[in-house]
């Protein structure tokens, strides 16, 4: 079954976002709504979304110097951004494609219209490929750089061993997949790692310490009965 796409919402109107999130939601489109600017800018650098809808009129820092920043930022720089306003003036469509948006509807408008253009607009850009760079892994708040081998969480820096690391990443590249303990010894033997005299187990107990608010109830790395471990994605967290 194919992933549903998932949107992020920026918008400080709390009765828009309410009533888009939930007719997008009916239709096959998971939207994420954020009521503050430079919250938004945050959750789309710890998460994973497939575009952005931004409104231009918020307090504070508003849509277009949010949608510069996203075109400013390698990593976010490719992602379809579609702007919302209430004002009608042409200067305000004109600035906000000329800083990279790749559509605009104006407020108030219809939700059938806004869930045809997003529809149009991740058709659109489906061609789209991130620019090559940093080999990173981006699961919510953890973000797993596998060319400088660092770990953050939730913007905190993590310290792991060369072993842990490697566990870490060969879960983290084969999320929602399950894998036994004896794929993740061939896999960790591939990359070098000394694992004869250790265990799978206790080094799954070392990760769950580091990376889950509570070992005991992880929501990252999962035990399958029987079979082995599965790194979960984010979607597959939200219901847990």
């Amino acid at each position: 079954m194919p992933t549903r796409p998932r949107a992020l919402l920026i918008d400080d109107d709390a009765r828009l976002g309410a009533l888009a999130s939930e007719y997008l939601a009916r239709n096959d489109i998971d939207v994420t709504v954020v009521g503050d600017p430079l919250d938004g800018l945050l959750a789309l650098r710890r998460g994973d979304f497939d575009v952005v809808l931004l409104d231009i009129m918020m307090p504070g820092v508003d849509g277009l110097e949010i949608c510069r920043r996203i075109r400013a930022t390698p990593e976010l720089a490719r992602l379809p951004v579609m702007m919302l306003t209430a004002k009608g003036e042409d200067i305000d469509k004109i600035v906000g494609l000329e800083l990279g948006a790749d559509d605009y509807v104006a407020k108030p408008f219809n939700p059938r219209e806004l869930l045809a253009r997003i529809r149009a607009l991740l058709r659109r850009t489906a061609g789209r490929t991130a620019p090559p760079s940093r080999d990173v892994l981006r699961h919510g708040e953890l973000v797993i750089d596998l060319e400088a081998r660092e770990v953050e969480l939730a913007g905190r820096r993590l310290v792991f061993t060369h072993f842990e690391f490697e566990l870490l990443a060969v879960l983290a590249r084969s999320a929602g997949h399950v894998l036994s303990r004896d794929r993740l010894l061939d896999a960790l033997k591939g990359g070098n790692c000394d694992v004869f005299d250790r265990t799978i187990d206790v080094h799954i107990a070392r990760l769950r310490a580091k990376i889950e608010t509570n070992p005991r109830e992880p929501r990252y790395i999962k035990t399958v009965r029987g079979v082995g471990y599965v790194f979960m994605r984010q979607e597959q967290r939200r219901y847990q």
